[in-house]
């Protein structure tokens, strides 16, 4: 006889386990279902190692620059090894803590690679595979919170070796000496970042105008300014027309805006251009669930166009981001609470505009809203505020005097319309103009809080100072 719940999540990456606690945490009997490890890419492969390795780069950074802090170390040296193997500790610690999670909060974990077999108004089925075992599961509703994967050429698959992804790039088998990334979203500028903090020689190629193009358009050229100050060789409006691994190395021929077909040698390559949804084989198609381009189509809460049948997570589409997946579960789940009569819960539809994009690259970028650009095809007539981070004392103080912050506002009301900032900190900042959003917030309640000094986050309200000729610093 088939396992039964109120709930079954698909899949337990930041989107998945987050439903899973909340729909407990409502009186749900809930169970998920992981192919692999608990916490998804995200925790495991994506996230949060990540920011381990470049936490490692950083602090290597400002050891072969203690002279600027008149400091002295002699003989800086690092051991991939042993960077690499920290990342993984941390990955593997907040694994653990994710299986503590469900514990605690009664969450049935089924271990196998899942298939949806049916779905009704009567409820959904669901069938769990591992090794010879197969176990039927049942439930009035099912989550899908399967993820991505990265995408690959079409013409150079990645091997591991050569040609990686950015699993490959968080367990390299060797320092890269000469490293090409394809791509400048965020995936691409933190690796580029990393590996340039680490010594490697590295050259990003990037098909449109502009790295980092969903950013306001003057981030991404402070940005292409400071990375190429760093030592990267930068490469818009090029193409990739060929990739090839050799015995020591690749070689690759790009395609530049004039036109010009170059072909240049590296040690490695790192492809990051972008994702593909896990929406195949887990039997999405046996039961007309719309999708588009590969990913799921749902409304505002997560649900689909089959009864009983949610989606959350990169699974449904931009932006790509954990924290957007979380709380998408968290949507979700209050809302097939509703469903099944809980009358004490009140669901919002998620607002994606009030979603934070942040890259933790050397320098960081981090941003909430419309660009400056966008808020003018919008149709808005915008006050514009630029804050300087040279004038910031607590900035120049830590030596990090690169950077900026710059806000959009709406000319007739006042409402915040986006934030832009670059620059050491800027992603543990940027949740202040992400709360100002959520709250509505105008010029007049930014200008009016007090921001604490010295703090590097008092450009954010010289920023808005400046936007209406008044800061104070500049």
């Amino acid at each position: 006889m088939a396992d039964t719940y109120d709930l079954i999540v698909l899949g337990s990456g930041p989107g998945g386990y987050v439903a899973a606690i909340r729909a407990s945490q409502l009186g749900l009997k809930v169970a998920i279902v992981e192919r692999e490890r608990l916490g998804g890419i995200c925790l495991n492969w994506g996230c949060i190692p990540t920011k381990a390795l470049l936490r490692s780069a950083e602090v290597y950074h400002y050891m072969t620059h203690a002279a600027q802090y008149g400091l002295s170390v002699e003989k800086p040296s690092f051991s991939l090894e042993k960077v690499v193997d920290r990342s993984r500790k941390v990955a593997g610690q907040l694994n653990a803590g994710v299986k503590g999670l469900m514990k605690k909060n009664k969450v049935a974990v089924h271990e196998g690679v899942g298939t949806i077999t049916g779905a009704d108004k009567n409820g959904g089925k669901l069938s769990v595979v591992q090794g010879d075992k197969t176990t039927e599961l049942t439930a009035k509703h099912i989550i899908v919170a399967t993820g991505a994967r990265a995408r690959d050429l079409p013409f150079a698959k990645a091997d591991g070796e050569r040609i990686w992804t950015y699993r490959h790039a968080m367990v390299p088998p060797a320092m890269p000496t000469k490293l090409l990334v394809i791509g400048s979203g965020a995936i691409g500028v933190e690796f580029a970042s990393f590996y340039n903090d680490m010594g490697a020689e590295v050259t990003i190629v990037e098909m449109l105008d502009r790295i980092m193009p969903v950013e306001d358009a003057e981030v991404s050229e402070f940005m292409t300014k400071q990375l190429t100050k760093f030592g990267m060789t930068i490469k818009t409006k090029t193409g990739l027309e060929k990739l090839e691994a050799t015995a020591s190395g690749v070689k690759a021929a790009m395609k530049g805006p004039d036109g010009k077909v170059e072909t240049a040698e590296f040690s490695h390559a790192i492809v990051a251009i972008g994702i593909v949804p896990n929406t195949e084989n887990i039997g999405l198609d046996k039961l007309g669930i719309e999708t588009d381009r590969g990913h799921i189509k749902t409304d505002g809460y997560g649900r689909t166009n089959v009864d009983g049948i949610w989606a959350i997570g990169d699974v449904t589409g931009a932006p790509w981001l954990a924290h957007k997946a979380s709380h998408e579960g968290v949507i979700a789940a209050e809302a097939i609470a509703q469903a099944l009569g809980n009358k004490d819960v009140h669901p919002h539809a998620m607002d994606k505009g009030n979603i934070p994009g942040c890259t933790y690259s050397r320098p960081q970028v981090a941003s909430v809203g419309f660009t400056e650009a966008k808020a003018k095809e919008a149709g808005y007539q915008v006050k514009v505020g630029k804050f300087p981070f040279i004038g910031n004392g607590k900035a120049i103080a830590l030596g990090e005097a690169e950077g900026f912050v710059k806000t959009v506002f709406d000319a007739k009301t006042g409402e915040l319309l986006g934030a832009h900032m670059v620059g050491a900190e800027v992603t543990e900042m940027i949740q202040g103009y992400v709360v100002a959003r959520q709250l509505e917030t105008t010029e007049a309640e930014l200008m009016e809080t007090v921001f604490a000094h010295p703090t590097i986050s008092e450009s954010m309200h010289e920023s808005g100072l400046a936007a209406y000729g008044r800061a104070i610093h500049i």
